[in-house]
């Protein structure tokens, strides 16, 4: 009797994973690195990446971050097979739809519709298949007349529509994109990241590659981050992505030896008789060169009474409290509201509202309100990133960044707004101008 079979639970698998360049400055240094096995080089070598490691379940949305030069790219055309790594192995289970380099894989020769055809053949699509998803391809890539014109005669963003549009609709079971979505549009991006929602409902397998992290914290369950071709992270989107933003700004983080006790915090701050105080423990990454603390923080009413759930049209007030523990000549302080989701909703600072902070001393402690009225969001739970910086609009430096420090749950009230509308219910009317 045949056993059942059962499928790998795991779309990508990738083992100790490793591509060398060999520097070879003559033509017989280029013939022994031709012959050269698999082991490890000697001599000079760029190494593009080294003993990575890691799985991605299928159905799982995956993200790669890290800066130019990380060996991102190297990573993604070695899963779908365009290179093949110096040592280690990275196995792929189902059909994989790659967007990578800008028209990778177009002629630009062909017209839009014959590289349609050709890259769905490529993609494992019969000629009939594409007959069927024709339109919808060429509907989502809204290139119009284009559609028969020569590639060569397009704009990096015709050809990302085209390319996008292809990959997404031969209903891939992974679909890698990488770094594509810059070149776009904001109206194509948001399309785009629609598709990617709608292919995940389906069980798609997504790896993503972006330098936008709130994108990887808005797509992705978890996240690699590389640095010189060497793993520094794996886990937790938001973990990973929150580490990745706070060494990009060339900052220490501010972990345990930096954290203010609250309690004492609280205690002592007051300043006009206010009391600020931490509602909870801040869930995020804390990051910053230490110049400043943020002592407090709280989402209170007009009468200074603690709210953790507001609705539309009530007015509230987003108070910081913070110290400065070094010089501070120009400070400025923020806040950032995202969604459950990790896409930034609002924020605002007290230089973009023209209220210009007096320069700190060590010591000096300052509370600053923030006084909004709460918009039409869509009703659903919202986290707020708090910073204090010095400088200006056009150039900071970040002395404390709390991320995710405070959650209030907005609503709607005795209104309802369906998840359909979007994110935020605008003032409409419907008038009739013409009657037939």
């Amino acid at each position: 009797m045949r056993g059942v079979e059962v499928a790998p639970l795991n779309a990508v698998e990738v083992d100790r994973l490793s591509k060398f360049y060999p520097l070879a400055t003559s033509q017989l240094g280029r013939l022994r690195q031709l012959m050269w096995q698999g082991a490890h080089p000697t001599g000079h070598v760029i190494r593009a990446l080294e003993n990575v490691s890691f799985s991605i379940q299928r159905g799982e949305a995956f993200g790669i971050i890290g800066a130019n030069g990380s060996g991102k790219s190297t990573l993604l055309q070695i899963i779908a097979g365009i290179l093949r790594p110096s040592s280690g192995t990275a196995a792929v289970q189902g059909r994989m739809s790659a967007l990578l380099e800008l028209g990778s894989g177009f002629s630009p020769e062909f017209t839009g519709r014959d590289n349609v055809y050709l890259n769905s053949s490529l993609l494992g699509l019969s000629r009939e298949e594409t007959d069927d998803r024709f339109a919808e391809i060429e509907n989502f890539a809204g290139i119009g007349d284009f559609i028969g014109q020569p590639l060569k005669t397009y704009s990096s963003g015709m050809v990302l529509r085209l390319a996008f549009a292809v990959a997404a609709f031969v209903d891939p079971e992974i679909l890698i994109v990488d770094e594509a979505l810059a070149v776009g549009d904001i109206a194509f991006r948001q399309r785009c990241l629609r598709k990617i929602h709608e292919l995940r409902a389906k069980g798609a397998t997504l790896l993503f590659v972006s330098h936008e992290t709130s994108d990887v914290k808005a797509l992705c369950d978890r996240c690699l981050w590389l640095q010189k071709g060497v793993v520094q992270e794996l886990g937790e989107a938001d973990e990973v992505a929150a580490k990745y933003l706070s060494a990009t700004m060339h900052r220490e983080a501010l972990t345990d030896a930096a954290t203010v006790n609250r309690a004492d915090a609280a205690a002592a701050l007051a300043t006009g008789g206010v009391t600020i105080r931490f509602r909870n423990e801040p869930v995020g990454y804390r990051f910053g060169d230490g110049r400043v603390t943020i002592l407090g923080a709280d989402i209170v009413d007009s009468a200074g009474d603690p709210r953790e759930r507001i609705c539309w049209g009530d007015h509230v007030i987003v108070r910081v409290s913070f110290r400065a523990d070094a010089p501070v000549a120009e400070p400025i302080a923020g806040f950032l509201v995202r969604n459950t989701r990790g896409e930034n909703i609002f924020g605002s600072n007290s230089a973009r509202e023209n209220y210009p902070l007096p320069n700190m001393l060590p010591g000096d402690t300052h509370t600053l309100d923030f006084v909004w009225s709460v918009p039409s969001l869509k009703p659903d739970t919202y986290r707020l990133s708090l910073a204090v910086a010095d400088g200006n609009l056009e150039d900071v430096r970040m002395c404390d960044y709390l991320e995710d420090a405070l959650t209030v749950e907005i609503t709607g009230g005795e209104r309802v707004l369906s998840p359909s509308a979007g994110y935020l219910r605008l003032r409409c009317s419907a008038v009739t101008v013409h009657r037939s």
